[in-house]
């Protein structure tokens, strides 16, 4: 559906991930956004970012990724701003997957199996995520969680923001797969091509980089296998890991269910 995306000219991947059915309910429009950071973001792009009202910006990043791209903020900028510094001590793992990795098609796809494995039960993701839905059952206004590209990170937390309001399965699978967007991937993959190149002294071929910026079907399947393993359910792992007991899930359909 393409009219969730919104366009800017310095922020990627950015859309609307709300107006979806749920249950005998709708997911409401424009209280739900989700995109890439904001470094690159030009001065129309925060005039556009402004005149959304956000009241909450949920940034995923490790802190290392936030002092190499500072998000770029508007005059007047008031909105709260969630993140964290959990896990500092440990690398990056991309940057440790480049150094390592023979830059293939399969070595980035076999990454993100295994990064999405590792993603429900990393320390710094459990907190994030928890202050997510947190701010959204407390918060009136609209809220933007963004990563650095919008779609590993981001997609597992827009997806289970889907499963709890009750989007169907196959509607939850379509929002997370419009990261998928060729155009985008094709005017940005010379981009990571070349900082690969520069981090690496390598340069990956173009098909690789396609698998690096995109998201697959079965990616999203991992991260869910592992909570429904430890968990029973992703229900069971909203609550018992992230805490979202019932009269939480409630103030939170309240906020974002019509």
């Amino acid at each position: 559906m393409t009219s969730r995306r919104i366009a800017f000219e310095g922020i990627d991947n950015f859309r609307d991930f709300g107006d979806y059915a749920a249950g005998t309910r709708r997911l409401r429009r424009g209280r739900l956004y989700r995109s890439a950071h904001q470094a690159r973001a030009t001065d129309g792009d925060l005039e556009k970012l402004a005149s959304l009202g956000l009241a909450v910006i949920v940034d995923l990043r490790r802190s290392n990724e936030r002092e190499r791209d500072p998000c770029r903020r508007w005059e007047g900028f008031s909105a709260q701003v969630v993140q964290n510094d959990i896990g500092q001590d440990r690398a990056d793992p991309w940057h440790e997957f480049l150094k390592e990795s023979d830059l293939s098609e399969g070595s980035f796809h076999d990454y993100m199996m295994a990064y999405y494995r590792a993603l429900p039960h990393e320390a710094r993701h459990i907190d994030l995520y928890r202050r997510y839905f947190e701010a959204v059952a407390q918060t009136e206004g609209p809220i933007l969680v963004h990563c650095a590209a919008g779609k590993d990170r981001t997609g597992i937390i827009c997806a289970l923001t889907h499963h709890l309001a009750g989007v169907h399965d196959d509607d939850i699978v379509e929002d997370y797969l419009l990261t998928n967007d060729p155009e985008r991937i094709e005017a940005r993959a010379p981009v990571l091509q070349e900082m690969i190149r520069e981090e690496t002294g390598r340069l990956p071929t173009l098909g690789a980089v396609r698998v690096a910026m995109s998201v697959a079907p079965e990616y999203m399947q991992t991260a869910f296998a592992v909570m429904r393993e430890q968990h029973g359910s992703l229900d069971g792992y909203l609550d018992e890991v992230l805490g979202l007991d019932a009269p939480l899930r409630e103030r939170i359909h309240d906020r974002i269910l019509g």
